[in-house]
């Protein structure tokens, strides 16, 4: 997934409340869902969230933010999908 070049990546951050709660920031795309699984795209890389009872009760991409409900068993990045900076800093290394 590649962001267009005027587009600012927002700050990832992540804060789980109890395992019951995830409020998740700097989302950029929600891949696909279910009742098991969430995942996403963050500035960070892709993200999935695994569980039981998983439900989107807040979402808002302008801003870059997802809240996930229910009960959280596993929270995996996929550190292949981590963005590798802007065309500029790729071009400079």
């Amino acid at each position: 997934m590649r962001e267009p070049a005027n587009t600012p990546l927002l700050p990832h951050s992540l804060e789980l409340t109890g395992r019951k709660k995830a409020a998740i920031h700097g989302v950029q795309a929600v891949d696909s869902f279910n009742e098991q699984m969430v995942a996403l795209a963050t500035s960070e890389g892709a993200l999935t969230l695994l569980g039981s009872g998983l439900h989107v009760s807040h979402l808002n991409l302008e801003d870059g933010q997802l809240l996930v409900e229910g009960d959280i068993d596993a929270l995996e990045y996929d550190s292949a999908a981590r963005p590798r900076g802007s065309w500029l800093s790729r071009l400079t290394r």
